[in-house]
């Protein structure tokens, strides 16, 4: 069974094709900077890596060009052997607590939702619509990036606000990345043979979350209204006092977008470094000596720390905590400065141990009193699977 997951953006287009037999991925691609000058597409096939410069006016247009390369490249011999196809959406409100077949309504919903995902909701509905004019006979799935966080218990997804906002806006937490943290969750319990784990997922990358596991469903997750809440990331602040908002605003004659664009995209590693917002470049900065590099890590892992520890309290005994995402996965420095601000609960790193990047690895010690792991997330198959579950249903 050939089934596509795909990961939209406002100009990009994710893709990947699995043979669900053995979840082995066939090929796979981005499409980039898509209804912008200068676009172009890359796929990876068979250990080669094609990029191509061309004409993206829209979704639809990449959508058509990806269907006649996997046949062109004879990926597929026919359109028909895409069985289903897995969509990835940022946001489903309160309404979808799991992944369900796309239908007009749904597609409806997803653009109704876009309030609270601006940059990626309409970009997944137009995507969607893109696939279903092309591949009409082919069932598709959506998948919510929100749906693993709807068992949230009301305590904790509450804001203390007037109770009316919840009400009349649907204001509360929604959290996010929902699908990365499913699949740790997941794997963790396949990979040590229990079902009964409370997990901390850390998931560490350009944009991060931390979430709170047990028994596989999410207690707890710091992002919240938006993917802007939680921890320190790229380009995002995460948690700040709202009072900022409006002082700032004042002082530089800004409006409340043009402020929320500043802590969206110019704070987090770029906005203290001044230099990147990513992660390896403050690295480097790092060992050059740069002071604005070195606070900004241990801003970043003050921030990581809090949550780790919050929800150690949270759910009274943790059995992992895992690391996943570029930083996650990659980082060995980033991970070893997180853990040693843990040691006070017996939390420990085997140095040798964490000297591993992009692969499932234990990497505690033998004495810490919470096993921790590496543990590389796989989204784009974990929309595949429950595509092909639903489609079998």
């Amino acid at each position: 069974m050939k089934i596509m997951s795909i990961n939209a953006g406002s100009s990009s287009l994710k893709f990947s094709l699995f043979d669900m037999t053995t979840e082995e991925v066939l090929i796979s691609g981005l499409f980039e900077r898509i209804g912008i000058e200068a676009s172009c597409y890359t796929l990876k096939y068979k250990g080669d890596k094609i990029k191509v410069e061309t004409d993206l006016p829209d979704h639809s247009v990449a959508v058509k060009i990806l269907l006649e390369k996997l046949i062109e490249l004879e990926v597929i011999s026919t359109l028909e052997e895409i069985e289903g196809v897995g969509h990835r959406i940022v946001h489903g409100g309160d309404k979808y607590t799991e992944s369900v077949m796309v239908t007009d309504e749904v597609v409806d919903d997803i653009i109704r939702f876009s309030d609270f995902a601006p940059l990626h909701n309409p970009a997944h509905a137009i995507c969607i619509k893109a696939f279903r004019e092309v591949l009409p006979k082919t069932p598709m799935v959506v998948v919510f990036d929100t749906a693993f966080h709807q068992t949230i218990e009301k305590s904790r997804f509450l804001y203390p606000v007037p109770y009316s906002w919840y009400e009349n806006y649907h204001v509360r937490k929604y959290g996010a990345h929902g699908t990365s943290h499913r699949y740790i969750a997941t794997k963790v319990a396949e990979e040590l043979g229990r079902d009964d784990l409370s997990i901390i997922s850390c998931h560490l990358g350009n944009g991060g979350s931390i979430t709170a596991i047990k028994n596989g469903k999410c207690v707890d997750t710091s992002m919240g209204f938006t993917p802007h809440a939680g921890i320190m990331m790229g380009t995002r602040s995460g948690d700040i006092d709202v009072s900022i908002v409006p002082y700032v605003m004042e002082k530089e004659g800004k409006s409340a977008s043009e402020i929320m664009n500043d802590l969206n995209k110019k704070s987090g590693f770029l906005g203290i470094s001044e230099l990147s917002s990513d992660s390896r470049d403050i690295e480097d900065g790092i060992k050059e000596g740069n002071e604005k590099c070195i606070l900004a890590e241990e801003m970043f892992v003050n921030s990581v720390v809090k949550y780790i520890a919050q929800y150690y309290v949270l759910l009274g005994k943790v059995d992992a905590i895992c690391f996943t995402a570029g930083i996650g996965e990659n980082s060995v420095d980033a991970r070893l400065e997180i853990v040693e601000k843990l040691a006070c609960l017996g939390i420990k790193l085997d140095i040798e141990k964490n000297n591993v990047r992009g692969k499932f690895a234990k990497i505690s010690s033998d004495d810490s009193t919470v096993e921790m792991y590496v543990v590389p997330t796989n989204e784009e198959l974990m929309i595949a699977k429950d595509t092909m579950d639903i489609i079998n249903k």
